[in-house]
């Protein structure tokens, strides 16, 4: 069995200056990966990404994920390829729709995003394995476009996805999903089902890898903070939605979601959490050990 890879958020509702110590504490702890939000209107995604990769030398730092209608793709594809040849090896990318709401207050809302997604993912991968690029798409057009520095190998990208079209186009179009805290073992099971029939109908390999967020919260007031976060995300229950307690009891949530098809699992602390270095630290050195 494939050892399960254990990370942590941190979250775009703490201020950006917040984030080095948060780096240093996950360095230090050899936590294996921090990820972070591109959240409208918060925080950039690819900035807090070079900053935490250059504040580090081992740590493997996720962006989850990049609002494709807010991106040409041919700048995303720089700024990847940049990080990538930067920081070789360290950087996980996943792009997606975007809430929809943000995305109308920029006037960047499209009629279709599944298409939109579709064809950025196939142009983002294309540019960032070197190829030259034309395409006229309903909305990703390029012309001869191609990379000066492309990496010297091609990052995965990953994909967000919730209901079941868009699951099947990760699936089919992406080199991995990322899928949303709150997914019970369950219900992870049937996504990759669906991520499945997607790959396969694409000839593409199965299973298809998944990075999932977990809610988790630790000490004495966890269970209250994480009822915030049930009525925050509109859940009618926190039962196998989130998970609360010691390392073992996080630890043991780990291993079924793991069982249930997660190779990645980053643990997803409440926004009001009281000390996310020692959140961090825990993640790396008590509930790491215990998980695989």
């Amino acid at each position: 069995m494939l050892m399960t890879t254990l990370g942590a958020v941190f979250l775009p509702y703490l201020p950006p200056e917040r984030l080095r110590s948060i780096v240093e504490k996950a360095e230090e702890c050899g936590l294996e990966e921090l990820w972070l939000w591109e959240d409208c209107f918060r925080e950039s995604g690819i900035a807090t990404a070079a900053a935490a990769l250059a504040w580090s030398d081992t740590l493997r730092v996720g962006v989850g994920l990049l609002p494709v209608p807010l991106r040409n793709v041919a700048a995303t594809a720089m700024e990847i390829a940049t990080l990538e040849r930067l920081f070789p090896g360290r950087v996980r990318i996943a792009v997606g729709h975007g809430a929809q709401d943000w995305m109308h207050q920029v006037n960047a809302r499209v009629e279709s995003p599944l298409t939109l997604l579709r064809e950025y993912l196939d142009a983002l991968r294309a540019l960032l394995r070197g190829e030259t690029v034309s395409t006229e798409g309903r909305y990703v057009t390029l012309r001869n476009v191609t990379l000066d520095w492309p990496p010297e190998r091609a990052p995965e990208i990953l994909a967000g996805a919730i209901g079941p079209r868009s699951m099947r186009l990760v699936g089919g179009s992406a080199d991995g999903a990322v899928v949303v805290a709150g997914t019970s073992p369950a219900a992870l099971t049937e996504a990759i089902s669906l991520l499945n029939e997607g790959a396969h109908a694409a000839s593409r390999p199965e299973p298809v890898p998944v990075v999932l967020y977990v809610h988790a919260a630790t000490g004495p007031t966890a269970d209250e903070r994480m009822e915030g976060e049930r009525e925050r995300w509109g859940y009618e229950s926190t039962v196998d939605r989130v998970v609360t307690g010691d390392a073992k009891a996080i630890a043991a949530a780990v291993r079924t979601w793991a069982a249930a098809g997660a190779q990645t699992v980053i643990l997803q602390p409440t926004p009001d959490e009281p000390d996310l270095e020692g959140f961090i630290e825990m993640v790396a050195r008590d509930i790491r050990p215990l998980v695989d």
